[in-house]
């Protein structure tokens, strides 16, 4: 048998971290948690669709207290009530956060994601609604049973601020917008998807002046997050970008894995985090089997 010299033994070290590697870059997905404490994901945060009743899954939203009228901090309080009828916190983390709460009026002119906090059995939070009108609050949690690589819980339920609102018409399908901050989004390859398909949504980020960004500040967790409303239905759909934290986004531009079961028009709303502010852009695009 011959004799195993120095670069033999060099050159079966250096094999196998090469093949260590390259199966970490190709199964290293499933390794990485995809909500709790994650700086990265490939799903759906939230199931598309969700959000359309005040209970699923054995959770219910229960109202304590809903603004009335409109106006700057309106306080929000209300009660998840568990799988036992009693109220429940404590849950996962999820995107840095226990709870994410987000508001929309039904014509999806205004849109509001906060994180309310726990206060003993009822979460608290506070809101800014510049109108009259029907609106939608959602909660979003992680039970804290839920095993590994969980899909949140999205609760849904209406309130109403009496007045004389006029419905202000749904923007028409663009591939492009400005936030009132100046920058650009522009959407890479179209934005019409199919229904109930894997699909790929991927946003191009540009400064005022033009230029694209050149990286992206984490925001909860992620460089950037969606939220997409089903203009009719108001179902919700709450994604992350592939980009992981850490990592050079380029040519500024994000990429979201989508899956959308429902046929018509969405509203999408991208929130990004850059020169330590945060951005919010919106988009109209349709889900459609033509």
């Amino acid at each position: 048998m011959r004799k195993l010299r120095v670069a033999d033994v060099v050159v079966a070290g250096l094999t196998a971290v090469i093949l260590v590697v390259g199966a970490f870059v190709v199964f290293g997905q499933d390794a990485v948690p995809t909500h709790q404490n994650h700086v990265a994901a490939t799903v759906t945060s939230a199931a598309s669709g969700a959000g359309r009743t005040d209970s699923s899954d054995g959770y219910r939203l229960e109202p304590v207290e809903v603004p009335d009228r409109r106006g700057a901090d309106l306080p929000v309080a209300f009660r998840i009530i568990g799988p036992d009828q009693r109220p429940a916190t404590g849950f996962q983390l999820n995107m840095t956060k226990q709870l994410h709460f987000f508001v929309v009026r039904d014509d999806l002119s205004v849109y509001l994601h906060v994180h309310p906090e726990p206060d003993g059995d009822i979460w608290r939070t506070a809101v800014s609604l510049p109108g009259d009108g029907n609106y939608r609050m959602y909660a979003e949690f992680i039970p804290p049973s839920t095993a590994r690589h969980p899909e949140p819980v999205v609760l849904g339920a209406p309130f109403e601020i009496p007045g004389d609102a006029t419905k202000a018409s749904l923007p028409t399908p663009s591939t492009e917008t400005t936030t009132e901050s100046g920058y650009r989004v522009a959407v890479q390859g179209g934005l019409t998807l199919p229904p109930s398909a894997p699909a790929k949504i991927r946003l191009a980020i540009s400064e005022p002046g033009g230029a694209r960004v050149e990286s992206l500040e984490p925001h909860l967790g992620a460089y950037g997050h969606i939220t997409a409303f089903h203009t009719e239905q108001l179902s919700t759909t709450h994604l992350h970008p592939v980009e992981m934290v850490g990592i050079p986004v380029l040519q500024g531009t994000l990429t979201f894995d989508v899956w959308f079961p429902k046929v018509g028009a969405h509203r999408l709303f991208l929130e990004f985090r850059h020169n330590g502010q945060l951005h919010t852009a919106a988009l109209t695009f349709t889900v459609t089997d033509v």
